[in-house]
């Protein structure tokens, strides 16, 4: 996993231009959240407006950004630079689920202009390459802006977009610059598998951790010195101020906004790494229900699921039997049983170790357990492993143990471009 000479210099310009930006923005230390006591953290937008936008002066920009590009009082940072003069804002770019966040998992707005603004609205969605260069070109713009909160998982579509527009903005020329928000379940260490590049897709595209313990701004910077290194994009990167790596979001002052429909807190970003391998069963991952990756379920599923999770006492979660009846997805307007995690002590909850020991338990207490057809959970977890050692009766420490040699190595590449201590 060594890096080419081009890779070192390409991360090394970068890292060049990340100083000269956070040195222009001349941030301090930031102020307590009133009444609550928790450090004002200030975003890469926050901090580039604070500059006056000096960053983008005299280039035509364009914003890849959904609903969760706001500012500290919640305004959209789309609405907030198009009347200033100092920007020469001339298009957006929509990821999944679209620019005003409109559509559900797996749906995107489409070409539109948006009516608040005038400006045009262009759809990323599973567009990359080439096509996604041809966007960009169309476009008219010479500088491309990515802000938009992560949820800090490998699965969590939101770092592939940023990943695709960056190879599209490098083919067409265009610089990139990425504005740095929290990773909102802190960015403390790396866990789970490392994907295996033969698994590629749009919910895992490179050989990353699934959870990644990065920010949006430290995974540009690996992604452009390892994966895109043979053509590495013109990046610039601004940091946050105030942020601490073992800050959760609810500590940082600054508004949550759902990134997505299914997830709308928090708290579900803490589970999300884990219990998001539901997607690859015939179980329901809490879709339709107002605890999405919280609840889990399936018709036939009784009390015998939450009493095997508790016996093997995890760290910092425990789980409650429950019935739940799903609006839409998997069975939509049937109530079904499981079990609902609560997440007692975050401090120590592993949410993937918690992930696989939930699969372990559901397939031997419930005789209906399946994977999907399409083995989708190969494509989340990035391999076949932890399907096939589930399926041979591998207990969880067994599984997990399965990528610590691998997870080894990639934690040792992830430091060299964590950028807060």
């Amino acid at each position: 996993m060594s890096l080419s000479r081009r890779g070192l210099l390409a991360a090394g310009g970068a890292v060049g231009a990340l100083a000269a930006t956070a040195a222009g923005t001349g941030a301090a230390t930031a102020a307590p959240a009133p009444g609550k006591g928790h450090r004002r953290v200030r975003t890469g937008f926050d901090r580039l407006a604070a500059d006056g936008y000096a960053l983008l002066k005299g280039e035509r920009i364009g914003v890849v950004t959904n609903p969760t590009g706001i500012t500290s009082d919640v305004r959209h940072i789309v609405d907030v630079m198009h009347p200033d003069e100092r920007v020469d804002l001339v298009a957006v770019f929509g990821p999944e689920h679209g620019f005003r966040g409109t559509a559900q998992a797996g749906g995107s707005e489409g070409r539109y202009d948006d009516p608040a603004t005038g400006l045009p609205v262009y759809d990323t969605y599973l567009k990359s390459g080439q096509p996604l260069a041809d966007v960009f070109t169309a476009s008219g713009v010479d500088t491309v802006v990515f802000d938009i909160q992560d949820a800090g998982a490998r699965f969590y579509t939101y770092i592939w977009t940023l990943y695709d527009c960056m190879e599209a903005a490098a083919l067409a020329g265009k610089r990139f610059v990425v504005l740095d928000r929290p990773n909102p379940v802190t960015g403390r260490a790396a866990l789970g598998p490392v994907l295996d590049p033969a698994f590629g897709t749009f919910v895992g595209r490179r050989e990353i951790a699934q959870a990644h313990g990065m920010t949006v701004t430290e995974l540009a910077l690996l992604f452009n010195a390892r994966f895109l290194a043979e053509r590495p994009v013109d990046l610039r990167i601004v940091k946050m101020s105030g942020w601490k790596r073992s800050d959760f979001f609810d500590t940082t002052g600054l508004p949550w906004v759902p990134p997505s429909p299914n997830m709308p807190t928090p708290d579900t970003a803490l589970v999300y790494s884990g219990t998001c391998l539901f997607e690859g069963t015939n179980l329901s991952e809490g879709r339709g229900t107002t605890r999405p990756f919280e609840l889990l379920g399936a018709e036939g599923i009784d009390h015998r699921w939450a009493a095997a999770a508790n016996a093997l006492d995890l760290p910092g979660v425990a789980f409650r039997e429950a019935y739940f009846a799903p609006t839409f997805s998997k069975f939509q307007g049937k109530t079904v049983g499981g079990v609902q995690l609560h997440v007692q002590d975050r401090e120590v909850f592993d949410p993937v170790r918690t992930g696989i020991a939930l699969l372990v338990t559901a397939k031997r207490t419930w005789s209906g357990f399946e994977w999907r057809a399409d083995n989708w959970i190969d494509k989340l977890t990035g391999n076949t492993r932890v399907r096939t050692m589930i399926d041979a009766g591998a207990d969880t420490d067994e599984v997990v143990g399965a990528w610590a040699q691998d997870l080894a190595a990639f934690r040792a590449v992830r430091k060299r471009y964590l950028q807060y201590r």
